[in-house]
């Protein structure tokens, strides 16, 4: 019997229903919810929102994650962002004791999971049609956004590790 949950998810194969070329937004998205829990076992509620060195703090990485999430793919959905969405940018890193670790793993749970729901109804004929990034309109492409949002997604939980490895050593 084989464990493929020790694997790395895109050891792991194909996440169903979601178009081959866009295989590694959805492992990449995946791995960054599966490492967020685990870099911040032991970490309090009172940790997260530590900034050590004057580096962000957890929240704000898991926080920025989750928006990034959002808004790239929003715009790669062809929508301009919402209000809501630019209050949620807004707060990114705001310290808010209101919010939980669990809170914001949860909030990064349900984020990844509207991610790969769109990834699995998304039309791969309009993966290479124009998009516009902000409100300066930076012409990109579909498939560039949700690239874009895979790999910004793993730097910070990059960071993430770091700044969480740091709070539990001290």
């Amino acid at each position: 019997m084989n464990n493929t949950t020790s694997l790395e998810v895109w050891m792991r194969g194909p996440v169903h229903g979601v178009p081959a070329l866009l295989q590694p937004v959805a492992h990449a998205l995946l791995q960054v919810q599966e490492d967020a829990i685990k870099y911040t076992q032991n970490l309090t509620d009172e940790d997260i929102w530590k900034t050590p060195f004057g580096v962000a703090s957890a929240a704000f990485h898991l926080q920025h994650i989750s928006g990034v999430i959002d808004r790239m793919f929003t715009y790669a959905d062809n929508r301009g962002l919402s209000e809501e969405q630019f209050a949620f940018l807004k707060k990114e890193g705001l310290e808010d004791r209101n919010l939980s670790l669990p809170i914001l793993l949860s909030d990064l749970g349900q984020q990844v999971d509207t991610a790969l729901t769109y990834l699995q109804n998304i039309d791969s004929s309009t993966l290479a049609e124009t998009r516009y990034l902000g409100r300066k309109r930076i012409p990109t492409t579909c498939i560039g956004l949700l690239f874009h949002a895979a790999e910004h997604t793993q730097r910070h939980i990059g960071q993430l590790l770091v700044t969480a490895r740091y709070l539990r050593t001290g």
